[in-house]
């Protein structure tokens, strides 16, 4: 089992192109039937909101491919879904 904090301290890594695409900023989680859905990873413009807009890149379960000691393996072919 892998908690959410464990989840943040890992690089995510796109399979397609091998791009870093950062770490994990949040989760969305499914309430109803306790499921993760999906994890964020914050777009350009850093970490910190409030330093101008940015598009998250929200990561459906489905596009990730292994999640490891160190990374998270996902397979995003059109980078183009922003939250």
């Amino acid at each position: 089992m892998v908690t959410t904090s464990e989840l943040r301290s890992k690089e995510v890594i796109n399979i397609v192109d091998g791009k870093r695409l950062g770490l994990i900023s949040d989760v969305e989680i499914d309430l109803e039937n306790g499921r993760l859905v999906a994890i964020i990873v914050p777009g350009e413009g850093g970490i910190f909101r409030f330093l101008g807009g940015r598009n998250d890149l929200v990561i459906a379960w489905n596009e990730i491919v292994k999640i490891g000691i160190d990374v998270i393996l996902v397979e995003i072919k059109n980078v183009i879904h922003y939250r």
